[in-house]
């Protein structure tokens, strides 16, 4: 079967030209209706379904420009094609400036009829490459919307099963009788919670790629605040991050640097039953971001030798690596202060 004929509103208040577009373009395959003015064509194409219009130049009453105009304000309008018998160039430019798709200057036989057809076809196919590039375009936006709907069901799932296994582990915690493995299960469980905090985030955030880490930061800074901080050994850690998004390992792998080395300061940075501050500081600039932890307490000292079993200080080193960073520590502090830095 062929394709249906293409439906054409000619314009104009030449009667004679008008009659001679009709029978040109039938020829050439459009099913034309014409108009005789500007007035009666912009109600025409309100009450019509038209592939596409052609409006003469010169009219009476509204000339080609101001019938554009109108044309322009219909709540749906086809590709507009601007006929003039003047060869100005000011005349067609500025009917592309008002929205024309194309124009097409009179000329005295056939030709014209050949020039304004191709006009229509190339206006109407321009049209259908609009409308591809939209229907893609929604159609790639619908997967976009389902993939990142199902990853905020992944990271929901996610921050759910580390909830458990934390539960799991603080269960563990309680039932030991052993002091030392008690506090190891207490430092794991806050480990699980620092990765689950990044997945909590992903999942009620509209990005689902990248972390906000002020807001994740504040978040975990928060549950540390609450596990270290007691009315007999105070610890106030303060948090100031500029709001820098990484991707979701990268923030996992910044997390739990911070939990390691806040937590350390908080156990080992002042003496027990006394008050102390752990600042957090996160800047970023120049393709890098910069992560600062430091207090004001006892300070590293290599004679003591490390504290604790060296888990923590193994994972600090892994996470490090993992960031490809690059971690130091302040000797001229009077305290611990440990700067990282890595690449977005």
């Amino acid at each position: 079967m062929s394709e249906p004929r293409s439906r054409v509103l000619y314009i104009d208040d030449d009667d004679g030209l008008r009659l001679l577009v009709k029978r040109g373009l039938a020829r050439l395959g459009f099913d034309v209706e014409t108009a005789a003015s500007g007035a009666e064509g912009v109600e025409k194409a309100r009450a019509g379904n038209y592939d596409i219009v052609a409006v003469d130049h010169y009219m009476p009453g509204h000339d080609g420009l101001a019938t554009l105009e109108m044309l322009r304000g219909l709540p749906s309008r086809p590709p507009i094609i601007y006929v003039t018998g003047s060869e100005e160039s000011r005349i067609a430019v500025a009917a592309l400036k008002a929205g024309a798709a194309d124009y097409v200057v009179k000329t005295i036989g056939e030709d014209f009829f050949d020039l304004l057809a191709n006009a229509c076809r190339q206006a109407l196919d321009q049209v259908r490459l609009t409308q591809a590039r939209e229907q893609a375009e929604a159609a790639l936006q619908a997967s976009n919307d389902r993939l990142e709907a199902l990853l905020r069901e992944v990271n929901h799932r996610v921050a759910n099963s580390l909830q458990l296994v934390s539960a799991f582990v603080q269960m563990q915690s309680s039932a030991s009788r052993n002091e030392e493995a008690r506090e190891a299960l207490l430092d794991t469980q806050r480990r699980i919670q620092a990765i689950g905090q990044v997945h909590r985030r992903l999942y009620t955030s509209d990005n689902v790629q990248t972390v906000a880490m002020d807001e994740y930061l504040a978040g975990l800074i928060e549950e540390l605040q609450d596990t270290w901080s007691t009315p007999v050994s105070p610890r106030r850690l303060v948090l100031d991050a500029e709001p820098i998004a990484l991707d979701t390992d990268k923030a996992v792998s910044v997390g739990v640097v911070v939990n390691e080395l806040v937590s350390n300061a908080c156990k080992y940075a002042y003496a027990p039953q006394k008050g102390g501050e752990v600042r957090i500081r996160l800047r970023g600039g120049d393709g890098c971001f910069t992560l600062c932890v430091e207090d004001d307490g006892c300070g590293l000292s290599e004679a003591s030798g490390p504290r604790g079993t060296g888990l923590g200080a193994k994972l600090i080193g892994a996470m490090v690596g993992s960031l490809k960073a690059d971690l130091s520590y302040d000797p001229a502090h009077s305290g611990v202060r440990a700067t990282l830095t890595a690449e977005y």
